[in-house]
């Protein structure tokens, strides 16, 4: 059993934080935002993430977990204190490290004794150097500072922190690499590997996986855009492709661009180091001008549709989350859909399952909300898909035809088959696969 201080309750603190103390370890979380460490201390889970709430209410009932807002209580028994605070793009798309480097100056003179400083959140090469540069100024005692990458898929994080495919250190302490091997041999009994390496190699691991991953959907969605002109089926040339075990299935399924807190700004912001450093990653260059093109590259495919004019024209918008199972809509491709949509004069009514709080809080009075994904299809010209959630898969045709003014479906996220909108008598428009024409 360790001691753990979590400081940020964040998504990623929130889930590490709660899955460390699922596994045995006295956990207590730390945040500035007195209202939200109440709720939590109440049982309020402050974000949607499947079976988090699960792991919470049983950790906090255990005694294993608890919050405060104060750091020197926090961090005053723990042995392992992580750091999972936001590092939001700057105004040039570089992460900005004003919190992580605010606490750890504040660490520097409240440490009694050594402690295993962990940086959990996303940072740039370099930025365990200057956390142990910023608590070293005032610290009076030893410690160490580790860079621990998280590897979490929103809508799966608790799964993939339970069962990580790979936990990746960054140290060059023996005793920090002890300490943090035997915190986290629980979660690999498995077989998955435990990688040790350098903090910069560790940093810049998260970065190149994200730019990776990000660069595979945008080159599938290049595909599917060339798929349209040349009358190619994307569906055929994924399966085609996805089956090489050198590209794999995963991450091959076109669409309308990326979002949310992880691809867009981990992009941008390795981009951004590597001009700090005098080299130019042109395929990001690419990635990034692709994905925002992307987002809207079902806008004109509705302007042509209604010749041109969508003034009054009532659209009814499934899925707002930039992904299924998350209330995240950080770079959702329904914001800019809405945007496009609104200014060109259309009537937009949304539905989500767990997004559409937070959209309101962004849109206002822009756009009108529904109880469920019916009721926001009464008599309205077209139907926009933007995020893939399981409950839109399987939907009653017959229903909404008959709630439509026109069965015309804009799909963003290729739910449904070609052929089959055919024999329904559907206009249907997807992303790299033939438009079907009722």
């Amino acid at each position: 059993m360790k001691k753990i201080a979590v400081v940020g309750t964040g998504y990623v603190g929130l889930v590490t934080g709660t899955c460390f103390a699922e596994t045995g370890n006295q956990v207590i979380c730390v945040d500035i935002d007195s209202k939200k460490v109440e709720r939590m201390r109440n049982g309020e889970v402050p974000i949607y993430e499947p079976h988090l709430d699960v792991l919470f209410e049983r950790n906090i009932k255990a005694n294993r977990l608890s919050f405060t807002t104060n750091l020197e209580e926090g961090i005053r028994d723990a042995e392992i204190i992580f750091l999972a605070l936001p590092t939001p793009p700057g105004e040039d798309g570089s992460a900005d490290l004003r919190y992580i480097l605010g606490v750890a100056d504040d660490l520097g003179k409240l440490l009694k004794d050594y402690k295993v400083i962990v940086d959990k959140s996303t940072v740039p090469v370099g930025t365990a150097e200057k956390v142990h540069a910023a608590i070293a100024k005032n610290a009076t005692v030893d410690f160490d500072v580790v860079s621990n990458p998280e590897f979490l898929r929103e809508g799966f994080a608790v799964d993939d922190f339970m069962k990580p495919d790979r936990v990746v250190l960054g140290t060059s302490s023996e005793r920090a690499e002890r300490i943090m091997e035997q915190l986290y041999k629980p979660f690999v009994r498995q077989g998955n590997p435990i990688i040790f390496m350098d903090e910069k190699s560790a940093e810049l691991t998260k970065y190149a996986a994200n730019a990776f991953l990000a660069t595979k959907i945008t080159f599938m969605n290049e595909i599917a855009n060339f798929c349209e002109l040349v009358g190619a089926d994307v569906d055929k040339v994924r399966i085609g492709i996805g089956s090489d075990e050198r590209i794999g299935k995963r991450f091959l399924f076109p669409g309308i661009g990326y979002g949310g807190s992880c691809f867009p700004k981990d992009v941008h912001a390795l981009y951004n180091s590597g001009a700090e450093n005098q080299f130019s990653f042109e395929i990001l260059k690419a990635v990034m001008a692709v994905n925002e093109s992307q987002k809207t590259v079902l806008f004109p495919k509705m302007q042509n549709f209604f010749r041109g004019d969508l003034t009054g024209k009532k659209i009814a918008l499934w899925g707002l989350a930039f992904k299924p199972d998350t209330d995240d809509i950080r770079e959702a491709p329904a914001l800019y859909m809405i945007e496009e949509l609104t200014k060109a004069g259309a009537i937009v009514t949304a539905y989500d399952p767990e997004a559409m709080e937070n959209v309101k809080a962004v849109v206002g009075t822009q756009i009108s909300f529904s109880e469920n994904e019916y009721d926001a299809l009464k008599d309205v010209d077209a139907l926009l898909i933007c995020t893939e959630w399981g409950v839109f898969r399987n939907p009653d045709f017959d229903k909404m035809k008959s709630l439509m003014k026109d069965s015309v479906i804009f799909d963003g996220r290729n739910l449904f088959e070609v052929s089959e909108m055919n024999n329904k008598g559907f206009y249907y428009s997807s992303i790299g696969r033939s438009v079907v024409s009722k």
